[in-house]
């Protein structure tokens, strides 16, 4: 009995240290969040003062925002997220304090360009710098650090969104591919909720879009099915076209400022040929998508999503700032906008569950993305969405638009992995009992070739 007691008693004080301390993380995570959303919405009113559409600045843009993160901040490159994936895997959750300002900075001069990246990877890179300061000032171990980062990260993503479940979930299962670690959940779920509601209670407004069809077809699920595998395509091309960008501009010898500014100059002349629709954050595009009004997206091309993709890979890969996730959306929807319309209906349905599969394919999301479709469409899209979300993950195969991930998890009992630090390190080839079978069938192939 005392055995018992005992027991009972430190999983209550566990417990409740953990909820007042995720419950402050997160309170202060939304504050700091809301700010930087409002100072995102103020910039973009200023556009209006502009003599010319503002994406022609972005050339000047990008080399701004490569100045401040190569001279004040360099941990602050990139697209937010796989920098604190980084951080919690190796560094025991410790981020530099100036990634705060200066990645806010540099995301504001990238968005107010025309960068076409996001704010949810910045929200979440900041609230974990936030953490990570906090923990260095109350001395926190670095178990306990590493924990209140990840809390950054589901806070973050929860008070950009607006979805403080599917945020939660973002922040654990995002950091080793084939584990939860349940024991962050508690903590994540307070964090993401509080971070939420203290932007909500600040006025961050935030948009739904719940809708409404038949909850049971067959028709539907199979068309879905096929969707995810679309959607696998999708993803697998965006993760390919992101670190190729980054590769293959690196390797261009110049000078980093003057990449930039040809980048810039690039997308800019691109604009002229594909339209200008793919700067920026894509919002309205990506919000028109979920309504049943042909006059809403008359004008929205069926290669949004590959021009989309080429758009954000050169933008990061140039030195912009910005998260990747919004990008994501962006491609989802309208691929599954594309699709929707080769198979004759249900566009809006479609454009949603393109708007979470590839998020599940590219992040190695799968439970997160799902969620989300409940939180931001409603109910009945759940096991549509849950289909198309799990084919997407799998079809992607083992590679992620964040590099850091770890993988523990084949998504298929064929391939043979060793695991190493980080997803791109993992080395994948057929099992032995698959070469076998191979083997066997290039024999009867070519036996009954040469017959």
């Amino acid at each position: 009995m005392k055995k018992h007691l005992l027991e009972q008693s430190v999983i209550f004080f566990s417990v409740l240290k953990w909820v007042l301390l995720s419950s402050a993380i997160g309170a202060i995570i939304g504050a700091i969040v809301t700010f930087f959303l409002n100072v995102i919405h103020e910039s973009d009113n200023l556009k209006e003062f502009l003599p010319f559409p503002s994406y022609f600045l972005l050339p000047f843009g990008l080399v701004i925002t490569v100045f401040l993160i190569r001279t004040y901040a360099p941990s602050a490159s990139g697209h937010g997220t796989e920098k604190i994936i980084e951080a919690v895997h190796k560094k025991e959750g410790k981020i530099d304090f100036a990634v705060i300002p200066i990645k806010l900075v540099a995301t504001v001069i990238t968005i107010f360009t025309g960068g076409s990246v996001g704010k949810e990877g910045p929200g979440a890179q900041i609230g974990a710098g936030a953490a990570s300061f906090i923990s260095k000032l109350a001395k926190f171990s670095a178990k306990d650090r590493k924990k209140l980062v990840i809390c950054g990260i589901s806070a973050g993503f929860a008070s950009v969104f607006g979805t403080p479940i599917s945020g939660a979930i973002f922040g654990i299962e995002v950091l080793i591919v084939g584990i939860i670690m349940y024991d962050v959940l508690l903590p994540s779920f307070i964090a993401g909720f509080a971070a939420y509601t203290t932007a909500k209670l600040l006025g961050v407004h935030y948009t739904y879009y719940f809708m409404d069809f038949i909850p049971f077809d067959i028709t539907l699920i199979l068309q879905v099915a096929v969707a995810g595998v679309f959607f696998g395509l999708v993803s697998y091309m965006f993760i390919i076209f992101i670190k190729q960008a980054e590769v293959t501009i690196g390797t261009i010898k110049l000078n980093p400022y003057l990449k930039a500014f040809i980048a810039g100059v690039f997308l800019v002349a691109l604009s002229f040929f594909i339209g200008d629709q793919f700067f920026g954050l894509g919002l309205d595009t990506i919000s028109k998508l979920f309504f049943s009004n042909p006059e809403l997206i008359e004008d929205i091309p069926w290669y949004s999503f590959i021009a989309k993709t080429l758009y954000t890979s050169v933008t990061l890969g140039a030195g912009g700032s910005g998260g990747v996730i919004t990008p994501i959306f962006y491609v989802g929807a309208t691929s599954g906008h594309f699709f929707g319309t080769l198979v004759g209906d249900n566009l809006a349905l479609f454009a949603a569950l393109g708007f979470t599969s590839v998020l599940a394919g590219a992040t190695n999301a799968p439970i997160a993305a799902t969620i989300m479709a409940v939180e931001l469409f409603g109910v009945d899209i759940a096991h549509y969405a849950a289909i198309s979300a799990v084919i997407t993950f799998l079809l992607t195969g083992h590679r992620s638009v964040f590099p850091s991930q770890i993988l523990k998890f084949s998504k298929s009992d064929m391939l043979n992995i060793d695991f190493g630090d980080n997803i791109e390190q993992s080395k994948i080839d057929l099992s032995t009992k698959s070469r076998t079978k191979v083997e066997d069938f290039k024999k009867k192939f070519n036996w009954r070739t040469k017959k």
